[in-house]
């Protein structure tokens, strides 16, 4: 099913035209900022037309670099998961290891071997923390739900020492309280 089709029986569906404002206003953000990436880089690569040589490698691919980090990000904000934005990260360390790459060019024997090993071990760093990034969100969320679900149980805990309608709205506030 197509996603606006789908978006617009939700909107009708619920009348929540604060949800389908905002959906609406998110996807034309990202459209934007995705045809503007490519206004950018058509405009930057077109400079690049005038130089020659490694000069111009190194040109395209920072302008290419340009676009991917703006369409990345805005997919990111698009998105707005955790792996959407570990996903962009990714993504930025490849677009920049090659940019790194492509300056190497220019360079002969072992200098030109340095700046790739250096090149990439940016790469490896980049892509290492974007990961060490997410499991360390993802842990802060875990221990949250962990205490959350311990501060629950101290408030049924509580609502036993009651009885009757007393206990019911104890825990029926202890529920609502924490979600449960």
């Amino acid at each position: 099913m197509n996603k606006k089709f789908a978006m617009m029986l939700v909107c009708t569906a619920t009348l929540s035209s604060t949800f389908c404002f905002a959906a609406d206003e998110k996807s034309a953000t990202y459209k934007a900022a995705k045809e503007s990436a490519n206004t950018e880089y058509k405009l930057a690569k077109s400079k690049c037309d005038a130089i020659t040589g490694n000069p111009k490698d190194v040109c395209i691919a920072e302008a290419k670099a340009a676009r991917i980090h703006t369409e990345a990000n805005a997919k990111a904000d698009y998105k707005d998961t955790l792996s959407a934005r570990t996903s962009a990260r990714k993504d930025i360390a490849d677009t920049d290891y090659d940019v790194e790459k492509t300056k190497c060019g220019s360079m002969t024997g072992n200098d030109k071997d340095v700046c790739v090993k250096q090149a990439s071990a940016n790469k490896v760093a980049a892509v290492a923390n974007a990961k060490a990034d997410k499991k360390v969100v993802e842990a802060r969320v875990d221990a949250n739900d962990e205490k959350l679900n311990a501060q629950y149980k101290v408030a049924v805990e509580k609502c036993d020492a009651m009885s009757g309608q007393g206990k019911d709205n104890c825990v029926t506030a202890a529920k609502s309280k924490f979600g449960k």
